[in-house]
């Protein structure tokens, strides 16, 4: 049995946790939270046993193996290390970190601690992203020449939220932007040219940003994110012979369908009865299990190159994070 710690009980960790619950093999054993009333409250959600008010007790009980991370963007780095260097493996919400000078420490950290390390982009492991990257293996729509991609949602405007201070790494990029990016990189790769436009919002960070990317292949991918507009949050990858759609919202799909000279092909849907969770946390305890520190399927490189081109898209548009002056 894998035993679990979540640090951070806020919104994402309790749909993360509903999907933990039933997972074969897995329990949740403990839970951590500046606030006690928080971890109390969390703890009594999912009957944890063991509840801490401060993230190195959690990093330091026996009765974990593993934590999920759900803490703002700016805890990731500190609290991952924190989990490593007391041999604890770690799923770390996405963005894994801030930039990639502090991934750059996680990964050193665990590999020094043969500590298991991985970014939770859940969106890699559904089965609807799984078809969807079969189909292109298959070269049913021929060589990509272009991917398009959104994730905007009009939220209210908080300064002292999550979402806009900088203080917590806010801004549209690296809350929904990285999603959009998240695909282009795993079907095209390291982009040769970035370009990048953002709407500054009072506080310095992007409320929206609008990026291109160009690959050695020729293909472009135009992606956008935004905390001020509500957009379809769908995705499609145009080929030689034809396109792949994955309907909203696209990075949780559950239908996708194959078009051809603009005629719908084929169409798969995926219903099930988890949140979508389920199948990177048994990702997670696989190669724990096999004594991994990084999942083959999402790797250390990968996140890697992720986060630099987060960072160059953040350089052109002129957000930086009170951290990183």
């Amino acid at each position: 049995m894998l035993k679990w710690g979540i640090i951070g009980p806020g919104k994402i960790s309790r749909k993360f946790c509903q999907d933990l619950i039933k997972v074969d093999g897995m329990t949740i054993s403990a839970v951590a939270s500046r606030s006690v009333d928080r971890a109390d409250k969390f703890a009594q959600e999912f009957n944890i046993p063991n509840k801490y008010d401060t993230y190195t007790q959690l990093a330091q009980s026996p009765h974990v193996d593993v934590v999920y991370i759900g803490t703002p963007h700016t805890f990731h780095k500190d609290h991952s290390i924190l989990c490593l260097t007391n041999k604890k493996h770690v799923l770390c919400e996405k963005p894994i970190a801030v930039n990639t000078s502090e991934l750059q420490a996680m990964i050193a950290c665990a590999q020094e601690n043969n500590c298991f390390l991985m970014e939770a982009i859940w969106t890699k492991f559904l089965p609807s992203f799984k078809k969807m990257q079969q189909l292109i293996s298959q070269e049913v729509i021929g060589e990509i020449k272009m991917i398009q991609a959104d994730f905007g949602f009009a939220g209210s405007y908080d300064p002292n939220s999550r979402l806009y201070n900088p203080k917590l790494a806010g801004g549209s990029l690296l809350d929904v932007g990285i999603y959009p990016l998240f695909l282009s990189h795993s079907l095209l790769g390291t982009p040769a040219t970035i370009h990048a436009l953002g709407n500054i919002s009072p506080t310095g960070v992007d409320a929206s940003a609008a990026i291109i990317l160009k690959y050695e292949s020729g293909a472009l991918a135009c992606l956008n994110s935004s905390l001020e507009a509500d957009t379809p949050i769908e995705a499609t990858i145009g080929g030689t012979k034809g396109f792949i759609k994955m309907h909203s919202r696209w990075h949780e799909s559950r239908k996708i369908t194959l078009h051809h000279k603009n005629e719908t092909i084929d169409s798969w849907e995926f219903h099930d009865e988890f949140l979508g969770y389920k199948y990177e946390i048994e990702e997670v305890g696989k190669c724990i299990q096999k004594g991994k520190v990084e999942s083959d399927r999402l790797t250390h490189h990968f996140s890697l190159n992720l986060m630099r081109t987060m960072d160059e898209i953040r350089r052109q548009i002129e957000v930086r994070y009170p951290m990183e002056q």
